[in-house]
This record gives structure tokens, sequence and C-alpha cells, in this order.
């Protein structure tokens, strides 16, 4: 099935991005119902299975089944652009449940008893997933969510910058076979999804880890949202840092030169920090020296301060190993 947006010029220039960990959290329950599709993730599901025993998820898992439509109020659209998990569980928990209760009865394939217990008392059931859902994040994804925040960082940096030098059309480019910009109509391949559309608030795009490499959709009533696959997952469970060739560890330093290497793409302090397994004091620090000898440059972003590599950070990044 193909779902046809119509984005006027007041859309497309509304366009921003945004990454949730709420999204991540319920898309990883399909992937705990279906490991084969997502093997990528299977360092992520040996460490989390043992510790689900006890925990019950048998309401979570009817809503959101294997395949096909989950209930919306579960996953709402991020309004911030890097919401953290306590605030949006706390728009679940406020969940309309006269809504609620409409998406629960459209999900396909569940347990008919657990879907009818729902419906029946909306308003008690939308407080059970929420307070599921807080127990599965302490125990499934609390611990991984700066890996899985940095790489989402990582992406919407490139895709701003994507989206503020090359326009729309670069953009969606990028998006994935999934997605065709025509120049005026979003074109997108999506299977059980409702056709609707924009309603003139534009549109949020969130890349997504643990629903790649499908996209997803949302519109009215909520916020319009196009959920893509992040670039770069495959190097999510990858242990430590990347390696710093050794002339340049020499030159500079095994830390100063494995932050450079990773600034091949912008990154905050904080998500280098996670990267590295160094306190943020001490990439700031090193920040400030590759700055001060014109290898790297901060650039406000918001709130935040974005760190990349300079021309010359790239040519030194770049270079061969001396011989010895």
């Amino acid at each position: 099935m193909s779902i046809t947006w119509v984005l006027k010029p007041e859309d497309v220039a509304r366009i921003r991005f945004a990454f949730s960990p709420m999204w991540e959290l319920v898309a990883s329950l399909r992937t705990l119902q279906q490991p084969a599709r997502q093997s990528i993730h299977l360092p992520w599901l040996k460490a989390v299975r043992p510790r689900l025993a006890g925990l019950d998820l048998t309401e979570l898992l009817a809503l959101v089944p294997p395949t096909g439509y989950l209930a919306d109020f579960i996953t709402p659209p991020p309004d911030t652009p890097m919401p953290d998990f306590a605030a949006e569980l706390d728009r679940v928990r406020r969940a309309d449940p006269a809504r609620a209760r409409e998406e629960a009865a459209k999900v396909e394939g569940a347990d008919p008893a657990v879907i009818a217990r729902f419906t029946a008392d909306p308003e008690a059931g939308v407080l059970r997933v929420a307070d599921a859902l807080e127990a599965y994040w302490e125990v499934g994804l609390a611990e991984f969510w700066p890996r899985v925040y940095a790489l989402l960082e990582r992406d919407v940096l490139r895709r701003s910058r994507q989206l503020a030098q090359g326009g729309a059309r670069e953009l969606f480019a990028g998006l994935g076979p999934a997605v065709r910009w025509t120049g005026e109509k979003l074109l997108i391949d999506r299977p059980w999804c409702e056709a609707g559309g924009l309603h003139g608030d534009g549109l949020v795009l969130v890349p997504s880890a643990f629903y790649w490499p499908a996209v997803a959709v949302m519109t009215a009533p909520y916020q319009s949202m196009l959920v893509y696959p992040v670039q770069g997952v495959g190097t999510l469970w990858q242990q430590g840092p990347p390696p710093a060739p050794g002339a340049l560890g020499a030159l500079i330093g095994k830390s100063r030169a494995a932050i450079l290497i990773a600034l091949a793409e912008p990154a905050t302090t904080s998500a280098l920090a996670t990267r590295m397994a160094l306190t943020p004091g001490a990439v700031s620090q090193h920040l400030g020296v590759l700055s001060g000898g014109g290898l790297a440059v901060g650039m406000r972003i918001g709130k935040q301060v974005v760190y990349r590599r300079t021309l010359a950070g790239d040519m030194l990044a770049a270079g061969p190993a001396p011989h010895a």
C-alpha cells in the first residue's frame, strides 16, 4: 500500500527532526517478538531476555503485535527535538481513554480477552499500560539508551545539515527506498496505515533504530510524523569507540585521535563522552585542544553545541600513516 502526502510550501518550511525514547521502547517489543526480522539487535536481545521473567508484558504485546497496526496512543509523536522518557511516559498516562479504546479495538491478531479487558475500562487500561512501559524501560532499555541516543543524535544532525544544504529533495532521497519525493508529493510505501495526510502542522521526521529497516507514519488526530530507518544501525552494538590509527594517536594522543575520528559525524560533548567511554569533562578538554589547533569547531544548534571536524581535521584524520 502506498500513502501519498501532499506537502504545501508551509509544510516543507515546518519540517523538523526529533527522536523518541518511547518509540524505540515500543518498537523493541516487536524485536522481542520477531528476533529473526532484526538479527542486528541480537546482542541486545541476549542481554535483555533473561531480565524479562518477572515482567507481565501481556497487555503491551497485545497492543503492539509483531506486525500490523499498533495502538497509536502508546507512541505520541515527540513534541520537542529530544524528549526524555519521563516526559513521554507522562503523555501516555494522559492519553484520552476514548481514543485509546478506539485504537485498541483496531489492533488485529491479539488475544480478544486481553483487548476486551482494556476496552471495558480504557482509563484503567491506559494506566496499566503506562506502568508496564515504565517497568519494561527500566529493565530493557534504560541502560542502553545512551548508546541509542548517540546514534539517533548523529542521524538528526546529519539530516538537518542535508535539509539546510540540499533542501527537501536531497533529504527525502536519503530516507530509504520506501520514501519518494516528487517535488510536491511524498509517496510512502507503508502497509497497515490509514491514508490520512498532513493537516497544516508540518511534518516531524523521527529516526529509529528498533523499527529499522521499515518506515511508519502517524497523522490526524496526532502530529504528522514519518519514522524512518536510522543510518549506521550496524554500529549500534559495537563495543567501544572506533580505533584511532596508530600514527595519529602517536601524534595527538589516543583519546584525541579517537574523538577526531568520531567527528566524521557532528556530535555533542555528551554523545562523544558516551561513545568514547570518557567523562564529559575529559571530552570537553580534548575538544578544546582540537578546536584550538584548528582541527574541530563548535556550532550552536538550539541549546546545544555540536562539534565537527574542520577541513584540516578531515585531512589529518584521512591522511596515510607514515612509514617507520
